[in-house]
């Protein structure tokens, strides 16, 4: 069998393992990365909670690989069910390894156009976005006509994710660069460096300012470069992480016209999980498996502890980031930091996201910016943390269903990107 053949045979076997409850034999597979942050034991639950609610698994289906990058294929493989189905999505090494790993819902259709989006009023180009050794492909949308555009760089929440913030069936930062495209904003977007560089996932040393910032900069100063941008007018705009970071951006990087911050978290990152995970075990029953709360709760205690040190063992803190992400989210207050920026700030929250919240999130940005005329604030009621509208209470299953970002979301920001002047900034 061909050498190009063996990441859809890995993952095919992954999938049998699993039918067969062979969880173990799975997590040998796994490269060391990936057991920092999965054991087989979570695999194990995650896929029963999966499979008893479709009712067993009926087939599997034929894989589908794609390059990942820096060596890597992503392969995925339907698994179907009595009542629907599931993806299974590795991501597979040169030698066989499990990089990554994800249990999705089946989906039968692609991604489609928000109905806001006109692609006839834009075009798409690939570029790169240099930050040292580690560059990672992006998309720039460029409005048609001859500008200059006010230029607005993306930046999508923690993890891996790719430049369209994939979840599921939705691409909500594809959403956002369609929709601000259609309306005059040259957007740039890109895959962070985490999912161009699996390698770099939970590293040693690793950093939420070394993940985002030099990325961040550089593609701002990109966007300044193109003669069909006013680099005047060029803002970051960040979702979740992204939009808790998007202050530390501005300090480095004077040229940034403004900051646009949608769902940012103010509480700290090991305090918010712990309110996470009891939140859905309260919501969801049994979907929590037994002892989540009480593990997340000692790690995050070992975050708040004054015996945190670099050598402190990623298995101990939450999520399996290294002890060197965690002091840096320890040193940075992003409310303090934005007081400090002086350019105007657009902060949009949705009324219904239990991740980022308006009780303890949001009430951070309202204080810490209370004084600032330039400084908009605005809740959209009925949307969850990706502003996807809904009703109710708000559950991970809302992100199972194919939907786009709220058009009145990305109204108001076209409409603030385009009037906003921000700062004059010589190249």
């Amino acid at each position: 069998m061909g050498a190009v053949d063996e990441p859809g045979v890995v993952a095919v076997s992954v999938v049998g393992m699993a039918v067969e409850g062979r969880f173990g034999e799975i997590e040998e597979l796994f490269a060391p990365s990936l057991r920092a942050v999965v054991s087989g034991q979570m695999l194990r639950d995650a896929w029963l909670g999966e499979i008893g609610k479709r009712g067993g698994v009926a087939d599997v289906g034929q894989p589908v690989s794609e390059a990942a990058g820096a060596g890597l294929v992503r392969v995925s493989v339907p698994v179907g069910c009595q009542q629907g189905g599931i993806t299974l999505v590795v991501v597979v090494d040169e030698a066989g390894g499990l990089q990554g790993l994800q249990l999705a819902p089946a989906t039968s259709a692609p991604w489609e156009p928000p109905p806001y989006a006109e692609p006839g009023r834009f075009s798409e180009q690939d570029v790169t976005v240099a930050a040292g050794s580690h560059a990672v492909p992006g998309t720039l949308s460029l409005p048609h006509g001859e500008g200059p555009w006010p230029g607005a760089v993306l930046l999508s929440g923690g993890g891996p994710f790719d430049r369209d913030e994939t979840s599921g069936p939705n691409k909500p930062l594809k959403d956002l660069a369609w929709g601000l495209a259609s309306r005059g904003v040259a957007v740039l977007r890109f895959d962070k460096v985490t999912y161009a560089h699996r390698e770099m996932v939970n590293a040693p040393g690793s950093t939420m300012t070394g993940e985002y910032v030099p990325y961040a900069v550089a593609a701002v100063r990109l966007l300044r470069r193109r003669p069909e941008v006013d680099p005047a007018r060029v803002f970051v705009v960040g979702h979740s992480m992204g939009g808790k970071v998007a202050p530390r951006v501005a300090v480095a990087e004077e040229s940034v016209a403004g900051l646009v911050i949608m769902a940012g978290d103010t509480q700290p990152m090991h305090r918010a999980a712990v309110r996470v995970v009891r939140y859905l075990a309260s919501v969801s029953p049994g979907s929590i498996p037994e002892g989540a709360v009480e593990g997340i709760v000692e790690q995050a205690a070992m975050v708040e502890s004054s015996d945190l040190s670099p050598s402190t063992p990623a298995t101990a803190l939450p999520f399996g980031l290294p002890a060197s992400y965690w002091l840096d989210l320890r040193d940075y207050d992003p409310v303090a930091t934005a007081a400090a920026v002086d350019r105007p700030m657009l902060i949009l929250q949705g009324g219904r996201d239990y991740q980022v919240t308006v009780a303890d999130d949001l009430t951070g940005w309202r204080a810490g910016l209370a004084h600032r005329p330039d400084v908009t604030i605005r809740v959209y009621d009925a949307d969850n943390h990706l502003f996807f509208p809904g009703e109710g209470v708000s559950t991970p299953e809302e992100y199972e269903v194919a939907q786009h970002v709220d058009p009145a979301v990305v109204e108001d920001l076209a409409e603030w990107l385009v009037a906003e002047r921000g700062v004059v900034a010589e190249l």
